[in-house]
Protein backbone atom coordinates (compact mmCIF):
# COMPACT_ATOMS: atom_id res chain seq x y z
CA UNK A 1 0.00 0.00 0.00
CA UNK A 2 1.24 3.64 -0.79
CA UNK A 3 1.60 5.21 2.16
CA UNK A 4 1.56 8.88 1.15
CA UNK A 5 0.57 10.28 -2.13
CA UNK A 6 -0.60 13.56 -3.38
CA UNK A 7 -2.39 14.81 -6.26
CA UNK A 8 -3.64 17.95 -7.93
CA UNK A 9 -6.96 18.36 -10.23
CA UNK A 10 -8.67 21.64 -12.04
CA UNK A 11 -5.79 23.77 -11.63
CA UNK A 12 -7.47 27.34 -11.56
CA UNK A 13 -6.09 30.87 -11.02
CA UNK A 14 -8.66 32.73 -8.74
CA UNK A 15 -10.88 33.90 -10.86
CA UNK A 16 -11.06 30.83 -12.55
CA UNK A 17 -9.46 28.60 -15.32
CA UNK A 18 -8.55 31.73 -17.58
CA UNK A 19 -5.25 32.57 -17.72
CA UNK A 20 -4.47 35.71 -15.65
CA UNK A 21 -1.51 37.46 -15.35
CA UNK A 22 -1.83 39.30 -12.62
CA UNK A 23 -2.34 36.12 -10.36
CA UNK A 24 0.23 34.90 -8.31
CA UNK A 25 -1.48 31.95 -6.69
CA UNK A 26 -1.87 28.80 -8.43
CA UNK A 27 -4.73 27.04 -6.97
CA UNK A 28 -6.57 23.53 -7.60
CA UNK A 29 -7.58 20.48 -6.25
CA UNK A 30 -5.44 18.64 -3.93
CA UNK A 31 -5.92 14.59 -3.58
CA UNK A 32 -4.31 13.64 -0.31
CA UNK A 33 -3.43 9.43 0.33
CA UNK A 34 -1.93 8.82 4.17
CA UNK A 35 -2.15 5.67 4.60
CA UNK A 36 -5.51 4.52 4.58
CA UNK A 37 -6.99 7.66 4.93
CA UNK A 38 -7.82 10.53 2.27
CA UNK A 39 -8.09 14.32 2.41
CA UNK A 40 -9.43 16.49 -0.43
CA UNK A 41 -10.02 19.90 -0.94
CA UNK A 42 -9.42 23.05 -2.56
CA UNK A 43 -6.51 25.38 -1.92
CA UNK A 44 -3.45 27.71 -2.77
CA UNK A 45 -1.35 25.22 -4.49
CA UNK A 46 1.56 27.07 -5.07
CA UNK A 47 1.86 27.01 -1.46
CA UNK A 48 1.71 23.98 -0.80
CA UNK A 49 4.28 23.11 -3.11
CA UNK A 50 6.59 25.32 -1.34
CA UNK A 51 5.80 24.12 2.32
CA UNK A 52 6.32 20.45 1.04
CA UNK A 53 9.54 21.51 -0.13
CA UNK A 54 10.24 23.08 3.38
CA UNK A 55 9.33 19.83 5.05
CA UNK A 56 12.03 18.30 3.07
CA UNK A 57 14.88 19.40 5.55
CA UNK A 58 12.94 20.75 8.71
CA UNK A 59 9.82 19.65 10.86
CA UNK A 60 6.07 20.86 10.03
CA UNK A 61 4.06 20.91 12.94
CA UNK A 62 0.59 21.68 12.83
CA UNK A 63 -1.19 23.97 14.65
CA UNK A 64 -3.82 26.88 14.87
CA UNK A 65 -1.17 29.87 14.37
CA UNK A 66 0.37 27.94 11.17
CA UNK A 67 -0.66 27.69 7.97
CA UNK A 68 -2.04 24.66 6.65
CA UNK A 69 0.10 22.30 4.23
CA UNK A 70 -3.17 22.60 1.95
CA UNK A 71 -3.97 26.42 2.65
CA UNK A 72 -7.85 27.43 1.38
CA UNK A 73 -5.57 31.11 0.89
CA UNK A 74 -2.11 32.53 0.72
CA UNK A 75 -3.63 36.74 1.27
CA UNK A 76 0.51 37.71 1.99
CA UNK A 77 3.74 36.89 1.38
CA UNK A 78 5.80 38.22 3.61
CA UNK A 79 9.78 38.30 2.30
CA UNK A 80 12.98 38.12 4.72
CA UNK A 81 15.82 40.99 4.02
CA UNK A 82 17.77 38.77 1.88
CA UNK A 83 14.48 37.64 -0.18
CA UNK A 84 15.64 33.95 -0.03
CA UNK A 85 12.68 33.15 1.74
CA UNK A 86 8.76 33.70 2.66
CA UNK A 87 6.11 33.35 5.23
CA UNK A 88 2.92 33.17 3.77
CA UNK A 89 -0.33 34.07 5.68
CA UNK A 90 -4.30 32.76 4.86
CA UNK A 91 -7.19 31.87 6.69
CA UNK A 92 -7.46 29.15 9.13
CA UNK A 93 -8.94 27.04 6.65
CA UNK A 94 -6.96 24.15 4.84
CA UNK A 95 -5.66 20.40 4.42
CA UNK A 96 -3.20 19.81 7.74
CA UNK A 97 -0.75 17.26 8.78
CA UNK A 98 2.29 17.14 10.56
CA UNK A 99 5.71 15.92 9.00
CA UNK A 100 8.64 14.37 11.37
CA UNK A 101 11.83 13.62 10.42
CA UNK A 102 12.87 10.36 12.45
CA UNK A 103 16.22 8.47 11.64
CA UNK A 104 16.22 8.56 7.81
CA UNK A 105 12.10 8.25 7.36
CA UNK A 106 8.91 10.41 7.47
CA UNK A 107 6.20 10.03 10.23
CA UNK A 108 3.11 11.72 8.98
CA UNK A 109 0.65 12.54 11.77
CA UNK A 110 -3.01 13.94 10.87
CA UNK A 111 -5.22 15.74 13.08
CA UNK A 112 -6.65 11.95 14.30
CA UNK A 113 -3.32 11.59 15.94
CA UNK A 114 -3.22 8.36 13.28
CA UNK A 115 0.61 8.23 12.01
CA UNK A 116 2.35 6.56 9.00
CA UNK A 117 5.93 6.19 8.65
CA UNK A 118 7.93 6.23 5.09
CA UNK A 119 11.19 5.82 3.60
CA UNK A 120 12.80 9.88 3.68
CA UNK A 121 13.47 9.03 -0.45
CA UNK A 122 9.64 8.01 -1.14
CA UNK A 123 8.54 11.34 0.38
CA UNK A 124 11.17 12.96 -1.75
CA UNK A 125 10.03 11.91 -4.60
CA UNK A 126 5.88 12.26 -4.23
CA UNK A 127 7.38 16.03 -2.75
CA UNK A 128 9.13 16.40 -6.29
CA UNK A 129 6.41 15.55 -8.07
CA UNK A 130 3.44 17.43 -7.18
CA UNK A 131 6.35 20.21 -7.14
CA UNK A 132 7.43 19.72 -10.57
CA UNK A 133 3.66 19.31 -11.18
CA UNK A 134 2.86 23.21 -9.93
CA UNK A 135 5.73 24.60 -11.39
CA UNK A 136 5.26 23.26 -15.09
CA UNK A 137 1.96 24.71 -15.06
CA UNK A 138 3.46 28.23 -14.15
CA UNK A 139 5.91 28.03 -16.98
CA UNK A 140 3.09 27.06 -19.09
CA UNK A 141 1.15 29.72 -18.12
CA UNK A 142 1.21 33.26 -19.36
CA UNK A 143 4.41 35.56 -17.90
CA UNK A 144 3.05 36.45 -14.73
CA UNK A 145 3.59 40.58 -14.26
CA UNK A 146 5.64 41.47 -11.46
CA UNK A 147 3.93 43.66 -8.80
CA UNK A 148 4.84 47.46 -8.35
CA UNK A 149 4.22 47.44 -4.65
CA UNK A 150 7.18 47.10 -3.05
CA UNK A 151 5.85 44.84 -0.18
CA UNK A 152 3.80 42.13 -2.74
CA UNK A 153 7.54 41.58 -5.18
CA UNK A 154 9.65 41.67 -2.47
CA UNK A 155 6.93 38.39 -1.25
CA UNK A 156 6.71 36.85 -4.70
CA UNK A 157 10.39 37.51 -5.74
CA UNK A 158 11.49 36.04 -2.28
CA UNK A 159 8.80 32.74 -3.45
CA UNK A 160 10.55 31.86 -6.37
CA UNK A 161 14.00 32.07 -4.81
CA UNK A 162 13.22 30.16 -2.09
CA UNK A 163 11.30 27.17 -4.16
CA UNK A 164 14.05 26.97 -6.78
CA UNK A 165 16.70 26.52 -3.49
CA UNK A 166 15.18 23.77 -1.71
CA UNK A 167 13.92 22.42 -4.82
CA UNK A 168 17.76 22.14 -6.28
CA UNK A 169 19.16 21.30 -2.65
CA UNK A 170 20.61 17.96 -2.24
CA UNK A 171 18.79 15.85 0.02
Amino acid sequence: MDIFKIKIDEFSWICGVEDDPDDLCLHGHVMVQIGKNKLQGDGTISATGLYLLKTLKENKIMNENSIQMVPCCGHFMIANDDLSEVEIIGCDTGLDWSVIHENGKIKIILKTGEEESLDFSEYKTEVFKFCDEVYNYYKSSKPKNIPKDEFDRKGYIAFWNEWHRRREEKY
